[in-house]
Formats: C-alpha cells, structure tokens, sequence
C-alpha cells in the first residue's frame, strides 16, 4: 500500500497535480476488537483528535471524519463488523480480500467495496470446474463464520443446480485450533469422513488456517485425495511448501485474477538492500537469488536471503492492495476534476462525495486490469485457476485457466478430455456404463454402480438410462437398443387359415346346392316338412354364416370386426328360429289335446315367432354395434403383436352367444318330445344332433378360447361358426336332399299318410281314411 501511494505521489506526469494522499495504518491481527479500534480511531473527528463522536453537535449526527477511505479488512467477518461502523460516516471501506457474499448487499452494508471477487461468483466458478471436469460426487468443509458458511451454503446451491451428488458436508468451528475443547474429535471425525468417502474432489471452503491443520493431518495419514482450494489458501506458500504435502494428491484453486504489481519487486528488493545493517543477519552471501527460491524457509532462518522476503509475500492480496489504492486514486481525479497540470476543485470534500465518485470508476490500471463496480461494489474481476505441481520446485503453484464472473470459463483441452475419459473413479464407483446397464446410486451414498436393464428396457451404456421401448418394440438381447416386434395375424397363406378357408368354400357351394335342389322340389312334401318357405329362409342365413368366416381371417380391420360376431349372432338366431317355428307347428299338429291344444294353435304363427325370437336378438346386437363395437387391438407379447379383434363388450358377447344357446336348447328339448311323433323323414332325430352338437361346441369353445393366445383366437372363432354352420346344414337339410334324389318313393303324401297309419296302428290308435 505504502509502494502504491508513493507512486500516486512521485509520479510524473502528476496523476494528483497538488494533492498529495496521505495515511495512517494500523495492524488489527484480524480480531474484530483491535479492528473496531483502529476503525473509530479513524473516524476521529478532524479538528478534535479525542473525541470519536462528540456529542451536542446538532448540524449532525456523526461529524465529518478524519479518513476519507479505509483499505480492509483482510477477513469477511472483521470486515462486517467494521463496514457497518464506516457506513455511519459515509466512508468508503475498499477490502482486497473479504469475500463474504453478506457484503454484497448494500442495504446493510452500504459503503463496502472491494477489489476480490464475491463467493458468490467463487462458488458459481468452483461448481464450473466440477462441472468442466466431469466430476459427480463431491465433499465440502467450511467453516461457522462468514467465510466460510455463507461460502460453502452457496456452492453445495450451484452443485445441486448441476445435480451433483454431496457425498458429506462438514463445517468446522471458525477457529479451529488444535488445543481447543473438541477440536482434535472433530478433526478425527472429519479425517475418518474424507477418508471413507467416494467424492471425486474435496472443495476445503475455510481459512487457511483450518486448511493447515487439515492438511498435516491428511500428510500424516498418507491421504491422498483431490482438494479444491478457495482464494483463501490457494496460494499459500506456508501449506506448500510443508513437507510431505505432495502426499495429499492434486490441488486445484482459485485466486482473484492475478497480476504482479508494477516495480514492487525492485522497491522490496531496494528496501532489503538500504536497511540491511539494520537486521541482525549472520555472515553469508547477500546476493538476492532471484531465480532460485528454493531455499527459502520460515523455519530455516540460518542464513536468511533477502530474497526470501520476496517469496513470501503475498503477490495476489498485494496486487488486489494496489487495485484499492489505484481505485481510490481515480475517484480523487474524477472528484477534484484533476488534468495532469492541475486540479480544479480545492481538496476539500466530504467522505459521502469521494464514495459516489469511486461508485463510478470506469478504467484499465497499466493497460492490464479492467476495473469497476457493480450495484453491489463488487469488481468485474475474475478468477484464476491454479492447479499444485509438486514436482516443479521453482514454481509449484501454476495457472492453468481462468473464470470470468459472466460464467466463462478455460481450461486445457487436454486436462479436460483426461477427465471425460474416467469411467470408474479410484473408489469404484462407475461414471459410465457399458452397453444394456445404467448407473444406480448404492445406499445411503453417492456411489454410482451399473446394473442391467430391467427386461423390456434398453441402454446405449455411458450416461444413459435404461429406457423403457415403445410397445411396437422389445429390448435386444444385449439390452442396448429396440427392435420392432413382429406384427402377426392370421395370414391368408396360414395352414390353418387355408383349411378354415376351404371349408368356408365348401360349405358356401353346398349350401347354394342344397338350396336350388330345394327350390326344384319346393311343392314336394319333404320340402314342407322342414318348414316349407321357412327353410329358404333357413338357408339364406346359413349362407351368411359360412360367408362371414372370411372376416375372421387375414389382418382385422374395423369393418371385419364389427362383421365377424354380431352378424353370425343374428344370423344363426335366425336359422334357429325357423327350425324353432317348424318344430312348434309340427308339435301343435299331432298334439290332440283340446284343452292345449287350442291356445297352442294361437301360437302357431310361423313368421310371427321367427320375427320376434330374430327381433330380440337383432335389437341386441345393434345395441351391441351402437355403443360396444368390436375393433381391431394389439396384444404385445414379449417380440410379437398380434392383431385380433377386441369384443367391445363382454356382456354383448355372450348375452348374443347366450341366447343362441337358450334357442338351441328349446329347439333341442321340442325336437327330443317329437321324436315320440309319426316322422318319416327323422327331422326331429337329425335336429336334435344338430342343435346338440352347436351347444357342445360352444361350450368347448369358452374354455379354448379364453387359454389361447397369439393369432388364433379369431380362428377358433371361425372354426366354431364352420361347424355350427355344417351342423345344421348335414344334419338338418342335407339328409332331405338324400331323399329327393335317391328315395323319392317318399317323397310323396301317400307315403307320409301310409307311415302315420301304421305308427298309431303299432300303438293301438285306428286311423281312418279319409
């Protein structure tokens, strides 16, 4: 500080044409007491050395200070004591190195400057380079003061913003000395801490003097880790140089943007020089080895080196020392209103008139720092990255990149791709995977394992998670990627679906046959005997059963779905319902009980009881239709989808498939009672097969049905229909063509009327001629 304003004064061209900046100083030891001291007695007022804050003074509280400026505190927490006591006389506080975020608020804290950068943007630069370096778990210590609380509290925000996993967090006592109460406890519990964790770095957010012990004890238990340092110790010569310390591992840091101060080297040197007959110094060579500093040592003091004072200064907290005093010297400039010849304005101004003025630098100190304040006195300065290289004795501590408060950051492309390529970690914790696993956190730690994918999930390995495939797709062998399932149906050129189709074929020809011989021998009394004009009808709907199986083959559609179950519902009740109304009118006229007989009769409308035992099922199945249509559905199966056509509604289904059953039962139950009936043509004993056979397939088909899976539900289906279909038509219609073409002696009244003679003659009933 002395060295800046002896330059500011000496300077020509004059920087301050007149004005000379003077100074006091006084060594607070960074106790808050000493510092509180040392601030009132700078407050003094001017013209009444000893008296602070005299009383009685009505034109204002507090009088106008003696000081102007103040230059500190080094730590954040004298520093907000002191800040609050300046701000009460409007007196600039510029600290070049409180780094505390609570001094960023201005509210509390309005007259506080500096030329460090915030832990605000310390924090958002250390997560930057955890970030940079690909770094997934981290431990952090700090400390119970403003340093290192508010600091640390900040950083593990950024790090959660990034998702990075805080593998411990540990704060100590501020001053955490060896020979307090408590402290070696919790220096073992914080050892015991560091060395069980699996976090890739350890940020050390505390005063170097924390960082000291932790350090010797980590040399002592050959710990070796990686540290990130903050401002407050990344540079300390008294930590690196101690001995063992390359033991610790790698040590990466951040230090306010630094620069060496213009010609201070030469002025200490000049200093050293000039008073030497002042230092009791043994006899040994005097020549500064500059370029040899390796022998310098506090603890070594047998033939100390001028130069050695050199090596253990502080070269960042003085460059940031010489920002202040450029700082304060710019704002007199722009304050006096000064040229290089002359000031304009005399050298009388009040503390509140050079802190607005210093508000507003705006400028570039020896063309190399850019400087000036922000709405909270913070400075645009960065940050420089450091990186201990213990194997470098002449400079162990090295810049290799630098952060910029607007959130840039560069480093070595090569360190940086070193980082990316680490997959497990030297704690067995994976960072990437291989192919078909993902990371999964162990319990209760940060600690990343890879697992397989879960069945029916896939990964491409590294950072990825296992990610459930799209239902049109299942999980390789290997889980490492989708493939499409294969979509099955019943193809055309299936076995089954070609046998199902022949019958189909058959059965549509055979029931065009059947009909045309029936309609040839439609005056004929077999063809009246199985219903007359019912059995046409009869035929027609048989003809739509047969012609429906196509429906349920190939790949469904909408229209083949809605087609398939609800029609062949409507057109099997149909046929049933006209051997029901056939058998009805045969039981009602051999039925010779008057009593019955006669409301019996009533009933024996034909087409009456084909349409209403038709219509009830046709109202069911528009029902059906309307509201529950079948539609086409995907059933995924493990690498196949298989297309089939969904009921819509249970209930519909077999309440449709119900009430054919409940007919066939009836027709079943009539044709077993006209057995006992005169038939030449056994039509009750060939419907009673029929309709027993359709009851046995359906209810075989349920069970079937519902066990079978894949593609051939809707065959089962179809195969159902087909032999309903051909059991009525080779059991009900087919024997009657027999007798039309190979008996037709039967096929005639006399015939009929001769065989129902003798069946009641046989049973002791005389039938006459009529």
């Amino acid at each position: 500080m002395i060295f800046a304003i002896q330059e500011i004064n000496q300077r020509r061209p004059k920087i301050l044409p007149g004005v000379t900046i003077g100074y006091d100083i006084y060594d607070t030891c960074g106790d808050v007491s000493l510092a509180l001291k040392a601030a009132l007695q700078l407050l003094r007022e001017k013209t009444d050395p000893r008296n602070c804050f005299p009383l009685g003074n009505n034109s204002a509280i507090f009088p106008e200070p003696h000081a102007k400026v103040v230059i500190g505190e080094r730590y954040s927490e004298v520093s907000i004591v002191v800040a609050r006591v300046f701000a009460l006389s409007s007196v600039t506080q510029i600290s070049y190195g409180s780094t505390s975020e609570l001094l960023s608020r201005k509210l509390k804290f309005p007259t506080f400057l500096r030329t460090v950068s915030s832990d605000a943007y310390q924090a958002k630069a250390i997560a930057e380079l955890v970030k940079q370096f690909h770094w997934e778990i981290v431990g952090v210590v700090g400390s119970d003061d403003e340093y290192g609380k508010y600091g640390s509290e900040r950083l593990i925000d950024e790090l959660n913003k990034m998702t990075v996993c805080i593998d411990f967090k540990n704060i100590l006592p501020g001053y955490f000395g060896l020979d307090e109460p408590n402290s070696q406890k919790k220096l073992t519990t914080l050892m015991s801490e560091i060395k069980n964790s699996s976090a890739e770095a350890i940020v050390l957010f505390t005063k170097d003097t924390n960082v000291e012990i932790i350090m010797e004890a980590a040399i002592q238990m050959n710990l070796n880790r990686t540290w990130i340092a903050t401002d407050s110790w990344s540079t300390s010569q008294r930590i690196s140089t101690k001995p063992g310390i390359q033991k610790v591992g790698t040590v990466y840091g951040f230090i306010s943007k630094r620069n060496e101060v213009p010609g201070f080297e030469d002025y200490v040197t000049s200093m050293v020089n000039k008073n030497s007959n002042s230092f009791p110094l043994p006899p040994c060579s005097r020549t500064p080895r500059k370029n040899n500093l390796t022998g310098c040592s506090l603890t070594n003091m047998s033939c100390p080196d001028p130069s050695c004072l050199l090596h253990y200064i502080d070269q960042d907290e003085s460059y940031n020392i010489y920002l202040a005093v450029k700082v304060i010297a710019e704002g007199l400039r722009s304050l006096l209103k000064c040229d290089s010849k002359k000031c304009q304005r005399n050298a009388s101004f009040t503390a509140l008139e050079l802190l607005n003025e210093i508000k507003q630098v705006n400028f570039t100190v020896d063309n190399i720092t850019h400087i000036f304040f922000d709405v909270n006195g913070d400075p645009s300065i960065g940050y420089d990255i450091m990186e201990w290289d213990m194997t470098d004795s002449e400079q162990p501590i090295k810049p290799i990149g630098v952060y910029w408060p607007s959130g840039n950051i560069k480093l070595p492309d090569d360190l940086v791709q070193k980082m990316h390529t680490v997959t497990v970690t030297p704690y067995s914790c994976y960072k990437t995977c291989p192919l078909g696993h993902e990371l999964k956190k162990t319990k209760e730690s940060c600690c990343k394992k890879c697992e397989p994918c879960r069945k029916g999930y896939f990964s491409s390995g590294g950072i990825m998670q296992c990610k459930l495939c799209k239902p049109y797709e299942y999980a390789s062998l290997q889980n490492d990627k989708c493939l499409k399932k294969e979509v099955v149906f019943l193809n055309w050129t299936d076995p089954f679906v070609i046998v199902l189709g022949s019958f189909e074929v058959l059965g549509i020809v055979a029931t065009i046959l059947v009909a045309i011989l029936f309609t040839v021998h439609r005056r004929t009394p077999i063809v009246k005997a199985v219903g007359g004009y019912l059995c046409f009808l009869e035929l027609f709907s048989l003809l739509v059963c047969f012609c429906l199986i196509s429906t349920f083959l190939g790949k469904p559609t909408e229209g083949s779905c809605k087609a398939g179950l609800p029609l062949f519902g409507m057109a099997f009740t149909l046929c049933v319902s006209c051997i029901l109304a056939n058998l009805f009118q045969i039981l009602v006229g051999f039925d010779f009980d008057q009593k019955v007989g006669g409301w019996l009769k009533r009933l024996n409308q034909p087409v009456a009881v084909v349409a209403v035992f038709f219509g009830i099922q046709l109202t069911l199945c528009v029902l059906w239709l309307t509201y529950y249509p079948p539609i086409p559905e995907d059933a995924s199966m493990e690498k196949r989808i298989f297309k089939n056509c969904s009921k819509g509604s249970n209930g519909f289904f077999g309440a449709t498939l119900g009430y054919n059953a409940l007919l066939a039962s009836v027709c079943f139950l009539f044709a077993f009672k006209g057995k006992r009936l005169p038939d030449l043509y056994k039509n009750a004993s060939f419907i009673t097969i029929s309709m027993l056979l359709f009851l046995v397939v359906w209810i075989l088909f349920i069970p079937i049905y519902i066990h079978t899976v894949g593609k051939y539900p809707r065959a089962i289906e179809a195969a159902a229909i087909l032999v309903s279909s051909y059991s009525v038509l080779c059991c009900h219609l087919v024997p009657k063509c027999h007798i039309m073409v190979f008996r037709k002696e039967i096929n005639n009244t006399n015939a009929i009327i001769d065989y129902i003679r003798k069946h009641y003659e046989q049973k002791g009933i005389t039938v006459g001629k009529s």
